[in-house]
């Protein structure tokens, strides 16, 4: 293992550890390897929240889907908010409570955290990034939505490298 990943693999425990306030315990990821692989993508700008502690307060947050609207239309966490990303736009949060706890999720969680900084820069004081985002969300074998609100067991995997870290068997992979 080399210094730069040994460097990276501490700095990335030191950041959950402060982030997710005592629950260092807890698995972020089922899969180690996504886990890594998710941790390699962030810069930690936005804290971020464990899947688990995201749905066992679920009605407490406005969760924010920062994939394209393609993605949105084939599945997404239940009562989620479409806001894009390519063409994110910060009216189309206006009508968002600025103290309101905000959840922001994409596929593994980069594009969410670029649009959680927007966030913050605007005035928006509780937003967290999904730790795995909605990959990890049905990893854990949580509900997913479709375009009329029906639970759905289909997901947008952005493309057909990115499907592999959807690893739930019951789920089908779409992109």
């Amino acid at each position: 293992m080399g210094l730069k990943h040994w460097c990276k693999t501490i700095l990335f425990s030191l950041v959950i550890v402060a982030n997710l306030s005592g629950q260092e315990s807890q698995v972020l990821c089922v899969n180690p390897e996504f886990q890594e692989e998710v941790s390699s993508y962030l810069s930690f700008d936005v804290p971020v929240i464990s899947i688990s502690e995201a749905y066992a307060h679920k009605t407490s947050y406005t969760f924010l889907d920062a994939r394209e609207e393609s993605e949105f239309e084939v599945s997404h966490i239940e009562n989620a908010v479409y806001i894009g990303y390519d063409d994110f736009d910060i009216r189309t949060v206006e009508h968002i409570d600025k103290s309101q706890p905000i959840i922001i999720y994409c596929s593994i969680g980069y594009r969410s955290e670029k649009i959680g900084k927007k966030l913050k820069k605007a005035g928006f004081q509780n937003v967290q990034n999904l730790y795995g985002s909605i990959f990890e969300w049905v990893n854990q074998h949580h509900p997913i939505y479709d375009s009329e609100n029906k639970a759905t067991n289909q997901i947008h995997t952005y493309n057909k490298k990115w499907s592999k870290w959807v690893q739930a068997l019951d789920i089908e992979k779409v992109w």
